[in-house]
């Protein structure tokens, strides 16, 4: 059975920390504005420290949205694939407090994956070294390694690149979790 490895943020879910920053900031910034994969940019040097104190007084994952069709696509997926969620819990600025996220996560994936084993779920900012067939990411360093297949789900921060950069560095981008099931479970790359 092929490992696969899935990013949480931007690929399962999305939008919590671009909501906490717009209700911290009292704001209604547009996400497709940002161009910078860390929100945390927009917030005025000298707010920051009192952004990472509201950030970290609320659960992001409160505020997450589940991208369209991730669940039951993941779902499908866990009979074919080994599936390892892998994400990173450190917050840009801020690597002291970072660790209470992974409690965070740990909780909303038991309740939105239930059918993932949870020894499966791994906790890392260096993605690079899981070894897995396949990588499913919204960040174009994570997808570093040997993985046959890696999966560049869009968001707001890599429409940059265009598909021949992408195809330079071995990367297919995606648009939907329905365009990911249709990938991943057609005969050719099963098992």
């Amino acid at each position: 059975m092929k490992r696969l490895m899935i990013d949480i943020d931007d690929t399962i879910c999305t939008d919590g920390i671009f909501k906490l920053t717009n209700d911290f900031l009292d704001e209604d910034m547009k996400l497709e504005k940002s161009k910078s994969y860390y929100i945390q940019d927009h917030i005025p040097k000298d707010r920051l420290d009192d952004f990472h104190d509201y950030f970290f007084h609320h659960n992001v994952y409160d505020y997450s949205e589940l991208k369209e069709d991730a669940v039951e696509v993941i779902e499908k997926l866990s009979h074919e694939y080994e599936i390892f969620i892998v994400s990173s819990y450190l917050l840009k600025g801020e690597s002291k407090r970072s660790p209470l996220l992974v409690p965070r996560k740990h909780e909303w994936l038991l309740k939105t994956l239930p059918f993932i084993d949870p020894t499966h779920f791994v906790f890392t900012s260096s993605k690079h070294i899981i070894d897995c067939d396949i990588k499913i990411d919204d960040l174009v360093k994570n997808l570093q390694g040997n993985a046959s297949l890696k999966l560049l789900f869009t968001s707001f921060h890599n429409e940059e690149y265009s598909d021949e950069e992408l195809e330079k560095e071995g990367i297919r981008r995606v648009n939907s979790w329905k365009e990911i099931e249709k990938i991943l479970l057609n005969q050719e790359n099963n098992r």
